[in-house]
């Protein structure tokens, strides 16, 4: 079997595996969803128990969300995600099943919007206890409400659905109005995380900054290059001589891992492509080789910290596809790309479609959460093939039809 079939093969049994679920599942954090949970309020009420439930169903080896009654469910940023990716393949084959499902994607999307505040935003489909803050049900973040708007960018570029553009536009009023600011001596800032903290995370802020670059190169509103450019200054004076980037600047966020690296580096490379602003473009080479040296080992194992290889993370593969997209560095990088693929596919992907969320030590974490692994593989092999359009067209029986 060719290595084309291989890849194509896999990717076929991951898209049967989310068509059959119907796009919905779990996710890694949202146990609160749980009805025996919310059944005993001395539980559902309290801050540590909130963030020991999470944590402990997060970390479990086995699924037991079914017993305490959490439901699968849409998340809004796999919508996202899919749609993006489906975008994708329509760019290299457009067929109408690919654009039937970019429009049930973007419909989706729009009906899942939160209301009530400046615009279009989205939130995750559970209520989110982390150590740094509480976030209730559907409670927009940057995070979410940037790869949404910006898979329907791309949705909009192909179908012209003017409702989707408009949508992207207006998460910018989201991101400029609800978000809170932290600013540094320059004059400079970074966008919280959410309209209900006040953390600094640099890839959250730079996602945010993303989006105003991209929308202004359609809109050409300064005041989105302005702001996006302050909150890239901002990021860039917090990178390390080595290159790297701590999550951000809380005590329990000093930590460097993969796929938040490739977040601030695809942010960094898509700001300089859509407002033609290059000044940042040391600090994203400089990132970029501390990343490719730091996180992926000679078999093609992808580290999850920048000290420590366990946990093997499936979003840590999944992201060194689309940075190497983003950064154009994917010609030069093939051979680790493929290897990293290759590897992922063989320890990670389940006979019965679907992709493990982690590899620890003593054991592997084997629940098919859908936004955390199956969207955003489902999203690494469509790169892939559009990359390596062989990869795609050399192995499907369906491809020009």
């Amino acid at each position: 079997m060719s290595q084309a079939t291989d890849f194509f093969s896999s990717f076929e049994q991951l898209a049967a595996f989310c068509s059959q679920e119907e796009y919905k599942g779990y996710d890694p954090y949202d146990s609160l969803n749980s009805k025996l949970f919310q059944s005993i309020p001395l539980l559902s009420k309290s801050r540590i128990a909130k963030l020991a439930w999470t944590q402990f169903f997060k970390r479990a080896p086995m699924n037991l969300r079914p017993l305490v009654g959490v439901p699968k469910e849409f998340n809004p940023k796999a919508l996202g995600l899919f749609l993006t990716s489906y975008c994708n393949l329509y760019g290299i084959d457009p067929q109408s099943e690919y654009l039937e499902k970019i429009n049930f994607f973007g419909d989706k999307i729009l009906g899942l919007q939160t209301k009530g505040w400046s615009g279009s935003c989205w939130g995750y489909n559970f209520d989110w206890q982390a150590r740094a803050f509480f976030q209730p049900k559907y409670t927009p973040t940057v995070v979410a409400t940037t790869f949404i708007a910006c898979a329907l960018l791309d949705a909009y570029a192909i179908t012209k659905r003017e409702e989707f553009y408009i949508a992207a536009r207006s998460a910018c009023d989201f991101v400029l109005k609800d978000l809170y600011r932290t600013y540094d001596d320059k004059g400079d800032f970074s966008f919280s995380y959410s309209p209900l903290d006040k953390s600094v995370v640099f890839n959250a802020s730079l996602l945010g900054a993303r989006l105003l670059g991209r929308v202004y190169s359609i809109s050409k509103e300064e005041e989105l290059f302005d702001e996006a450019k302050k909150a890239v200054n901002f990021a860039c004076g917090y990178q390390k001589e080595n290159g790297a980037w701590s999550y951000g600047t809380l005590p329990f966020h000093h930590w460097i891992d993969n796929f938040h690296t490739g977040y601030n580096l695809e942010c960094l490379s898509d700001y300089a492509r859509y407002t033609g602003d290059h000044s940042f473009d040391d600090y994203m080479n400089k990132g970029f080789d501390y990343y490719i040296k730091t996180f992926f080992t000679s078999e093609g194992i992808s580290k999850y910290y920048n000290n420590s290889t366990f946990p093997v993370d499936i979003h840590a593969p999944t992201q060194l596809l689309i940075t190497l997209d983003k950064l154009g560095k994917f010609d030069t990088h093939k051979e680790m790309a493929v290897k990293v693929m290759e590897w992922t596919i063989e320890n990670m992907q389940s006979p019965k479609g679907y992709f493990y969320y982690q590899i620890n030590k003593h054991f592997t974490s084997k629940i098919p959460y859908m936004r955390w692994a199956q969207a955003w593989m489902f999203l690494s092999f469509t790169v892939l093939f559009k990359k390596e359009t062989g990869f795609y067209k050399n192995a499907n029986p369906k491809k020009g039809s």
